[in-house]
């Protein structure tokens, strides 16, 4: 039988998935995993250097599948940044949803340390870009080091909660998962609530009038 010729890095990641729900574990060998799904070996090399760069590969593809989805939408543009990280936890978990059985295989012996996994090394470098292109609005302190330090805490605590996520999701039993549906709605609404500088600028306004119209009594 001829080899298949127009093999793409999702084709691999499909056969690689399917093997290991099959198998429960890796292929032992790139050549029997290209030789049982009829491509050459070479191909493999082409996309990926190993089996473990592959489960990385696979997490990014989940958020690379989500932006995508979202990016077709015309309202996602005109979204805020709070509708837009709302819709990404949605459409994402969507994602792991329909890949649920590969998901949980791969997570579950660490999903009580997820943090420094280096599985979620890719997913943590392209969720943390987008964190920070969502453009969330902080107190400008006005002091670039201080500034620095409080969009890298907003990249990690966004990190930590999704990850948090992940983990109630895999742990959820309701129908539909309709209770980690819940929980994402209420934790990135508090989060913003929390984040919400404008009472803070507010704050700090009227202050600085009250200091201005004290010295010009003075």
């Amino acid at each position: 039988m001829a080899k298949k010729k127009n093999i793409t890095n999702n084709d691999i990641i499909s056969f690689y998935m399917d093997y290991v729900l099959e198998h429960n574990q890796q292929p032992k060998t790139v050549y029997a995993f290209a030789k049982s799904n009829n491509f050459e070996e070479q191909k493999f090399y082409t996309f990926f250097g190993s089996f473990d760069a592959i489960e990385k590969h696979i997490f990014k593809a989940f958020f690379d599948n989500t932006i995508s989805v979202l990016e077709k939408s015309n309202d996602y543009a005109s979204f805020d940044a709070r509708n837009k990280l709302l819709s990404f936890y949605f459409t994402f978990f969507e994602n792991l949803t329909a890949n649920r059985s590969y998901v949980i295989f791969a997570l579950h012996k660490h999903k009580n340390n997820l943090k420094g996994l280096q599985l979620l090394a890719e997913l943590k470098e392209a969720f943390t870009t987008y964190i920070e292109h969502l453009e969330i609005e902080l107190i400008e302190i006005k002091q670039e080091q201080i500034d620095k330090i409080q969009r890298r805490g907003l990249k990690e605590s966004a990190w930590l909660q999704l990850l948090i996520t992940m983990k109630f999701w895999m742990d959820d039993t309701s129908s539909g998962f309709e209770k980690t549906d819940i929980f994402i709605e209420k934790s990135v609404n508090t989060t913003f609530d929390v984040l919400d500088v404008a009472p803070i600028k507010s704050l700090i306004d009227f202050g600085k009038f009250i200091f201005k119209e004290k010295m010009h009594i003075n």
